[in-house]
């Protein structure tokens, strides 16, 4: 196995067309078709399935090819640093469950580098994307949260990922709604007292497992339930339909403004909220600037 063919792997996985790579990498088709099968006879691996539009990366071959992308990427990196002599630009990104303060961090982190010196990344997305992500390198860190009932099947994900989850802070449950919500102005809330208004949940996807959710108590039985996937919709259905959901109560105004806010719920529940990494790989320089902003969120807990 040798680099050349790791750029000819990735290369067609990317393109999804062995023509069109073949384009890219200045070699014939016939070329390039025989080193990848020379590829996936050495390493007892079918790679790719040739289909009428191209090709499709098989299961066994995503596996592969998470090395794969680190190793060419840190070649290229290499290559720009010390045969091009070109300053390369700082590499970071970051994927998240639905967390304003994990997107001012961001912010924060990003007002650190110059216009023209960074190339960063920032997702909200579900629980397994965010834990997909980190594993195959689209992201260095995640950021989530574990409490008493899904942090024992939410350890085993992340071992069996080699991830590891670092703590950074914990906090109570608040119900986080519009401002104009008919229970806004109430010092603390029962569970009970929210059953005639709809509960906001982001979708977690096909199964929506209930270790999964971004929410606490995710496995009460609500009168109404809602689901969404992004957080503008969220806050338009709070105001909307007066909907609520539980969370940290972390929520910075410079983002969120101040026509919601956070009630404090009548729970003994604590939320862990962290970052996931790769366990084998240190932080790099902008990951560790995202996670010093990220504890200073410490501030907004109530």
């Amino acid at each position: 196995m040798t680099l050349q063919q790791l750029i000819y792997a990735v290369t067609v996985a990317k393109e999804r067309s062995i023509n069109r790579a073949a384009q890219e990498l200045f070699l014939s088709q016939s070329s390039l078709s025989a080193s990848l099968k020379h590829l996936e006879e050495e390493i007892g691996v079918t790679l790719f399935a040739r289909t009428n539009r191209g090709v499709r990366v098989t299961q066994e071959g995503e596996e592969f090819l998470i090395y794969a992308r680190q190793i060419v990427g840190e070649y290229r990196l290499a290559e720009e640093k010390y045969i091009l002599k070109k300053e390369s630009k700082k590499s970071f990104s970051v994927s998240s469950q639905h967390y304003s303060f994990a997107v001012k961090a961001f912010i924060e982190t990003a007002r650190h580098y110059s216009i023209d010196e960074y190339a960063f990344g920032f997702y909200e997305c579900k629980t397994t994307d965010i834990i997909d992500n980190v594993r195959g390198y689209k992201s260095e860190l995640g950021v989530i949260y574990m409490d008493d009932f899904n942090e024992e099947i939410m350890q085993k994900l992340l071992r069996d990922n080699d991830l590891e989850f670092a703590e950074l802070f914990s906090c109570r449950v608040f119900v986080f709604m519009a401002g104009t919500h008919p229970l806004a102005k109430k010092r603390k809330l029962k569970l009970e007292q929210l059953a005639p208004y709809p509960c906001l949940a982001f979708d977690q996807g096909d199964d929506n497992a209930f270790y999964l959710a971004e929410e606490v108590y995710s496995t009460f039985g609500y009168r109404q339930l809602i689901r969404a996937s992004d957080r503008a919709t969220m806050l338009n259905l709070m105001v909307g339909l007066n909907g609520y959901t539980l969370c940290s109560g972390i929520i910075t105004q410079e983002l969120n403004g101040d026509a919601y806010c956070v009630v404090p719920l009548d729970s003994d529940k604590i939320m862990r909220i962290g970052y996931i990494k790769r366990r084998i790989s240190a932080l790099s320089e902008p990951a560790a600037l995202y996670v010093e902003e990220l504890k200073k969120s410490k501030r907004y807990i109530r």
